[in-house]
C-alpha cells in the first residue's frame, strides 16, 4: 500500500511514517525540511521536498491515489494557514483516502470535550483554531476521516487502543492524555482500513 505522511519531520509524523514502514508499505515522506525526517533509511521510503502552502510543489509530491495521513501541526511562531492549505493539497489529488490529526476541544468535538477544555483552548489556541476548523472540514467534506487527540505524551504505543466516534467518548474534565506512538497507530489503522469515513473520531489507549 502507498501511504504518503504529511509534516513527517515531525514528532507524530515521524511515527507515522516509521510505523507504515514496519508494517510494510511504501512511504512517500513530505516535509519541507526532508533531512529532519529521522527515521532509517529505507527503499521502501521517499523523502521530498514541500511546503504545504505552495499547492504546486504540493500537487507533485502527492501526485494520486495514495492514502495520505498526516501528522501536520502548527510550529511556534508560524502564522495559522498552514494546515488548511495542507488540507486543500491533500483532497485535491483525488487520494484514496486522508486521514488527519486535529486537536480534542476544537471543531467538531468541542461540544464533547466539556467546559473548562473548551476555555483554555480558547485562550491558548485562539489564533489558530479556524486553521484547525477550516482543515477538518475540508477533510471531512472529501470524505476523509479526522482524529481529534488529546494532550499528546512520548509514551509507548498502547496495545489497548480504541478509536470512539464523538457519540462514545466518555465525559471527563479534562482529555486523556495519548501517546504520539498510539494516535499514530490508530490513524494507520484507519488508513488501511477505513471505518469511519467523513467522521471525527477520538484515538483512546485503553
Amino acid at each position: 500500500m502507498k501511504i504518503t505522511v504529511l509534516g513527517a519531520s515531525g514528532a507524530l509524523g515521524r511515527q507515522l511514517t516509521q510505523q507504515a514502514l514496519e508494517r510494510g508499505h511504501d512511504v512517500i515522506a513530505v516535509a519541507r525540511t526532508p533531512e529532519r525526517i529521522t527515521v532509517p533509511d529505507s527503499d521502501r521510503l521517499h523523502r521530498v521536498a514541500a511546503d504545504v502552502r505552495d499547492p504546486h510543489a504540493m500537487a507533485a509530491a502527492l501526485g494520486t491515489g495514495a492514502t495520505i495521513v498526516s501528522g501536520l501541526g502548527i510550529a511556534e511562531g508560524e502564522k495559522p494557514g498552514a494546515l488548511t492549505a495542507g488540507a486543500r493539497a491533500a483532497v485535491a489529488g483525488t487520494p484514496a483516502h486522508v486521514v488527519w490529526v486535529g486537536a480534542f476541544g476544537t471543531g467538531q468535538s468541542a461540544p464533547v470535550a466539556g467546559g473548562m477544555t473548551r476555555t483554555l483552548l480558547g485562550r491558548f489556541m485562539r489564533e489558530e483554531i479556524p486553521d484547525r476548523v477550516g482543515a477538518d472540514t475540508t477533510v471531512l467534506d472529501a470524505g476523509g476521516t479526522v482524529f481529534h487527540a488529546g494532550p499528546y505524551s512520548n509514551g509507548a504505543l498502547s496495545d489497548r487502543r480504541r478509536t470512539l466516534t464523538l457519540g462514545e467518548v466518555p465525559h471527563r474534565m479534562f482529555p486523556a492524555r495519548i501517546s504520539r506512538a498510539t494516535v499514530a497507530a490508530a490513524m494507520l489503522d484507519e488508513a488501511e482500513a477505513p471505518k469511519h469515513s467523513g467522521q471525527t473520531v477520538v484515538p483512546l489507549e485503553k
